[in-house]
């Protein structure tokens, strides 16, 4: 299901390594990958949002004569924070404005959602109440969570329902639209090329002696004589795989030491000059880290290149087509909220 907001808000929060890699840095969205290659546009300085009152009156909105109360808010701003921690002061404009454009847009939609009379069977209902139980390990941790958004479980089977209508209808409404021709898929691969280049990386399997590197001199020791009886072993011919699975203690060990492919850049420094400095099937020389002490033997090379248009037409499709539903999306709801008498009070 497309998720276009935080619907119910209470049931959108309610459910929501190997020792040799670098912490991930942050990962762009997939819409912000695939228009990586364009210029960076300057947009303008956007303005102030509108002061919001303290304290607030009880009705901030009318949609159709119908009240968007104070309480809803205060609820959506209580699930906010639950997830996020406390509003900044310098931004309780910009959050309160924002949190109440999605709650008129939720109303906007529910109206919208009743007035085409879509449904939810209650077998549906309780399904995805089902799902939502199951994401904690038991059920006093459940009713925790709920008691901690000020919410029954009757007011989230209210809440839930109210989402799977609006969910039913906005899916009904982006599976309308034709999908991406090939055409268009071949002209969003030749514009953006450097999304699908293939960084030069390698295969390589390693086995991992963890010591601290505030460990005393005698745990140091006791390391050491253990990876280099492990790297004269796999020297000598003896399976390295086998060797990682009964030595390694790190979570590749069940693979064999086994840690795919991976660019360089991608493990911490001394862990990856050493790996691109082999040759396949070469094992290296006990490697230091801030992890251990490594072994590490290299299983293929591969250069960059880029990567062919057959290989990845199909996530190309599956892109554009969750791009263009996402317009649709953002289109219909736009002129619900035209066709809509919103009165906006604060």
């Amino acid at each position: 299901m497309i998720r276009l907001l935080a619907s119910s808000f209470v049931v959108t929060s309610l459910v929501l390594g190997v020792a040799c890699k670098k912490a991930p840095a942050p990962a762009l969205s997939s819409a912000a990958a695939a228009q990586s290659s364009a210029p960076a546009a300057q947009p303008a300085a956007p303005l102030p949002p509108k002061p919001m009152p303290a304290p607030m009156p009880e009705v901030l909105a009318r949609l159709n004569g119908v009240e968007v109360t104070k309480t809803d808010f205060d609820r959506l701003i209580r699930n906010i924070e639950l997830g996020n921690g406390p509003i900044p002061a310098e931004r309780r404009d910009e959050v309160m404005r924002r949190a109440l454009d999605q709650l008129v847009t939720y109303t906007v939609l529910t109206q919208e959602a009743k007035t085409r009379n879509v449904t939810v069977t209650d077998a549906e209902l309780e399904e995805r109440i089902k799902k939502m139980q199951s994401q904690f390990p038991s059920e006093p941790e459940f009713v925790k969570a709920l008691e901690a958004r000020n919410t029954t479980l009757e007011r989230l089977r209210a809440d839930a329902r109210i989402d799977m209508v609006i969910g039913k209808m906005m899916e009904a409404e982006v599976a309308a639209g034709p999908p991406p021709t090939d055409a268009e898929l071949r002209e969003f691969y030749d514009k953006n090329p450097n999304n699908f280049k293939q960084n030069e990386a390698v295969r390589a399997s390693h086995i991992l002696i963890m010591v601290d590197e505030k460990a005393d001199p005698a745990a140091k020791q006791k390391a050491r004589a253990t990876i280099d009886d492990v790297l004269k072993r796999a020297r000598a011919g003896e399976d390295f795989a086998k060797l990682a699975r009964e030595h390694s203690q790190d979570g590749s060990a069940a693979q064999g030491g086994d840690l795919g492919f991976f660019p360089r850049g991608q493990m911490v420094p001394a862990f990856d000059k050493a790996a691109f400095a082999l040759k396949p099937g070469e094992i290296s020389d006990v490697v230091t880290t801030q992890f251990g002490y490594h072994i590490i033997k290299m299983a293929e090379q591969r250069t960059a290149t880029t990567v062919p248009f057959e290989q990845v037409s199909a996530k190309i499709k599956q892109f554009l087509t969750e791009q263009q539903k996402q317009r649709r999306a953002s289109a219909f709801i736009e002129d619900a909220k035209k066709r809509a008498k919103i009165e906006v009070l604060v």
